[in-house]
């Protein structure tokens, strides 16, 4: 990670947008510096950016993220950004884990005691997936049944209000606007409130680029309008 120094020797306008703007960003009062740290993390996985992501896991880890949800955070993304993301980001985390003394000991377990799952949101879910794509990737809709909604999301490892949280700012990041407004609804419904849904647009802006953000906004827009009728 180049210092600001560094920096503001190849380009004095990002120094000082660094220093102003981007500091002034994490102290903002409707997002945690917790919730910060995981919108950061979550947009350094899904876009493979592993230069900065050893500094951000450990400002997470200071933010009061616990390494059991670090972990978890690596295995959630790993389906929705895809294993080579993961893998690169996994290695990173590793040496974070390293140099702070965190053991395997301290994480969630490969296999653990699921959440209960919604029956009725899962079931009507899952119609509608058949129903749209089941003669077109009946595997896909399988394995989207068995592993992500009948365990990957029902893991305790990490809040169902969390595992919203990091796919959502994944899926702007990587500029997959277009499946934002199921999971948009999903954290609203896992208690992220509409202050908080701002703000994370606002956080992304600067992580994952204005562009990126103004092709999620109508998708926000639509979503906080029809759950204020």
């Amino acid at each position: 990670m180049q210092s600001n120094h560094d920096v503001g020797l190849v380009s004095p306008a990002l120094e000082r947008y660094t220093r102003g703007p981007l500091n002034e960003l994490w102290k903002r009062p409707d997002l945690s510096p917790r919730d910060r740290s995981l919108v950061t993390v979550a947009v350094l996985i899904g876009r493979n950016q592993t230069s900065e992501l050893s500094q951000y896991l450990n400002l997470a880890l200071d933010n009061g993220l616990e390494p059991g949800e670090i972990s978890e955070v690596l295995a959630h993304l790993a389906f929705y950004c895809g294993w080579p993301n993961a893998m690169a980001a996994a290695a990173v985390t590793q040496g974070v884990f390293s140099r702070r003394g965190i053991e395997a000991g301290r994480l969630p377990p490969a296999h653990a005691e699921l959440l209960p799952v919604d029956e009725a949101a899962e079931a009507r879910r899952a119609a509608g997936v058949q129903r749209d794509f089941g003669a077109v990737a009946p595997a896909v809709v399988q394995y989207t049944t068995d592993l992500l909604f009948r365990d990957l999301w029902l893991r305790p490892g990490l809040a169902p209000r969390d595992r919203s949280l990091v796919t959502v700012s994944a899926l702007i990041a990587m500029g997959q606007a277009g499946v934002v407004s199921y999971h948009l609804n999903r954290a609203m419904d896992n208690g992220l409130t509409q202050a908080q849904a701002s703000e994370v647009l606002t956080h992304l802006a600067f992580y994952a680029g204005w562009p990126n953000v103004f092709s999620a906004l109508p998708v926000a827009k639509a979503v906080f309008e029809a759950r204020a009728k």
